[in-house]
């Protein structure tokens, strides 16, 4: 059978190429509309996509031949995965291929934030040399809290395999914890946690779950990184508890306002306050969703799901 691949999104040549090698027909169509794709995905049997759009009940129901969805990247919430699991259509995604990267990503956000790096070299460029004032903390002794104990969060513990810090996880699943992280109850973790670091997917349990509620059942002032998806936090009040000095800092890869695209951050020109107060913060680190997207992990993401759909069809 001609297994026939409609690739939505660019990804490294190691995808494309390696799956013509190995028999599969490629085509390509990164420009057309949604509904332009939709009118001739019944002659596809596979599609490979990153988060140009989403995968509806609409698209799944005019994709008659198709046979897997294949996401370079972690998450598949842009893909209505119950609905295509009910027309048996198999589901890919590459977390192995940018937990390295988001692991090395987080650590970075929190060095920086303790050493205040970037507020210090902000204030050199600009003429200032003030030492007491960018007076860091250390991350020895601390407890860091993380959130999702999956490919990211494991491989996140794995870095802090080399400071003297206790390392506590919580996951919705049971005996999740090894020998970097000890598994724990929510609670637990808000009461013993210093920085805590989100490493969850989005969804409809996690969504808008950083709040002011969530926030004040931290036991002590702490810092908070966010890697994952940027609806897990509401925004207004993430800021509300950095004027309050209950979260200290902040380092966001992800925020509420972004597209699912990921590639722009707003839908309207209209700028959000919180989102003003996070521009003109000192204790914040923004990055443009970008802690998984290493010139090493563009690659590895790809062979990942090479590897991948090569399994389901080539013994």
């Amino acid at each position: 059978m001609d297994i026939k691949i409609l690739h939505i999104d660019s990804n490294h040549p190691v995808l494309w190429d390696q799956l013509q090698q190995a028999g599969f027909s490629n085509f390509e169509d990164f420009k057309s509309s949604k509904d332009e794709i939709e009118a001739k995905i019944h002659d596809y049997h596979g599609i490979v996509i990153r988060s140009r759009f989403k995968i509806d009940k609409t698209f799944l129901d005019k994709a008659t031949n198709l046979q897997f969805i294949a996401r370079v990247g972690a998450g598949l919430e842009s893909i209505d995965c119950d609905y295509a699991a009910s027309k048996n259509i198999t589901l890919i995604a590459a977390p192995e291929g940018n937990r390295n990267a988001v692991a090395e990503h987080t650590l970075g956000m929190i060095l920086s934030l303790f050493n205040k790096l970037n507020q210090a070299d902000s204030e050199i460029r600009a003429g200032h040399w003030n030492r007491e004032s960018n007076r860091g903390y250390e991350l020895d002794g601390r407890t860091v809290g993380i959130i999702g104990y999956g490919n990211m969060g494991k491989s996140f513990a794995k870095k802090l395999r080399g400071f003297d810090v206790e390392v506590l996880c919580y996951d919705i699943q049971e005996n999740m914890g090894d020998a970097n992280a000890r598994q724990v109850t929510l609670q637990e973790l808000q009461q013993k946690a210093d920085v805590l670091s989100l490493h969850i997917p989005w969804t409809p349990e996690t969504d808008k779950m950083v709040d002011t509620e969530f926030i004040n059942s931290f036991a002590k002032p702490f810092w908070i990184i966010n890697t994952s998806r940027g609806k897990n936090i509401v925004t207004a009040d993430l800021v509300a508890a950095m004027k309050t000095g209950k979260i200290m800092g902040a380092g966001l890869d992800v925020l509420e306002y972004e597209k699912l695209s990921f590639e722009t951050l707003f839908n309207d020109k209209n700028t959000p306050e919180a989102f003003q107060y996070l521009l003109q913060a000192k204790n914040t680190i923004l990055t443009p969703h970008i802690a998984g997207w290493t010139f090493e992990s563009h690659e590895r993401l790809a062979q990942v799901i090479v590897d991948k759909i090569k399994a389901k069809y080539l013994v």
